[in-house]
C-alpha cells in the first residue's frame, strides 16, 4: 500500500514536470501555444511581464471561478489547486530560463512537436493520478458537472473561448494577433490524441501500480481526513 502511494504521488509530480516542459517548449517554438495558456502568454509578451507569474494569476482566477461554479460542492482539498499552481508556474520559469527560443523552421517544428507530446503525456500522468487537478482541468470538470455536459464538449468550447479572448487582447492592445498561431490549432488537436494514446497503452498498468480503483474520486478527502485524525 505504501509503495503504491509513493508511486502514485511520484507519477503525479512527474506529470506536472513533463507538462511544464511541454508548455514551455510550445512557447519556445514561436508557433503558438495551447489555448488556456495563450491568455497569460499573450499578456506576458504585450506588457513584458513574467510568463510564470502571469500564468499563476490566470490559474488563481480559474480556481476562484471554479469555487463559484461548484458552490457547496467545493471541497477543502480544491484549495490545494492554488499552491499547486505556484509549483507548476515556478517550473515554467525554471524551464523558460534555460531553454532557448527556436530560431529556424525545423527547430520550431521540433519544439512544437515536443511541446504537444510532453503536454499530452504530462496532462495524462497528472490527471490519471486522480489527486488535485490543475485549475485548467478543474474548471472544465466543474462546468461539466454543473451543466451536465460532456467534459470533451466543455473543453472544446472553453478552448475556443480562450483563443477568442487571446485574439481580442492582441488586436486591441497591439493591432495584431499575439500568442495564437498554427501551433495553437495543432495543440488543440494533438494534445488530446497524445492523452488518448498514453491512456490506451499505459493507463491500466499505472492504475494497477498506483492502487487506483473506480472508487478513488474522494481519495484526497480521505487523505486529509487521515492526517486530521
Amino acid at each position: 500500500m505504501k509503495q503504491q502511494k509513493i508511486f502514485r504521488f511520484s507519477i503525479y509530480i512527474l506529470g506536472f514536470v513533463v507538462l511544464a516542459l511541454g508548455i514551455i517548449s510550445n512557447t519556445k517554438s514561436g508557433l503558438g501555444v495551447t489555448p488556456i495558456i495563450s491568455i497569460p502568454y499573450a499578456i506576458s509578451l504585450i506588457i513584458n511581464f513574467n510568463f510564470g507569474n502571469a500564468s499563476m494569476i490566470m490559474y488563481t482566477v480559474l480556481a476562484i471561478v471554479e469555487y463559484i461554479v461548484k458552490g457547496r460542492k467545493f471541497k477543502l482539498y480544491d484549495l490545494l489547486q492554488i499552491p499547486l499552481s505556484f509549483f507548476l508556474t515556478r517550473l515554467f520559469n525554471l524551464f523558460g530560463s534555460f531553454l532557448p527560443d527556436a530560431q529556424t523552421v525545423p527547430m520550431r517544428i521540433f519544439c512544437l512537436v515536443v511541446g504537444i507530446v510532453c503536454t499530452g503525456i504530462g496532462a495524462a500522468m497528472s490527471m490519471n493520478a486522480r489527486l488535485v487537478p490543475n485549475p485548467g482541468d478543474g474548471i472544465i470538470q466543474a462546468i461539466s458537472d454543473r451543466s451536465k455536459k460532456n467534459p470533451g464538449l466543455v473543453k472544446n468550447i472553453f478552448d475556443i473561448g480562450c483563443v477568442t479572448l487571446t485574439v481580442l487582447i492582441g488586436l486591441l492592445s497591439t493591432g495584431h494577433i499575439v500568442g495564437v498561431n498554427i501551433g495553437t490549432l495543432c495543440a488543440m488537436i494533438g494534445v488530446g490524441r497524445v492523452i488518448a494514446i498514453y491512456d490506451h497503452f499505459l493507463l491500466t498498468k499505472t492504475d494497477k501500480l498506483s492502487g487506483i480503483t473506480d472508487d478513488d474520486e474522494d481519495y484526497m478527502s480521505d487523505e486529509i481526513g487521515e492526517m486530521a485524525e
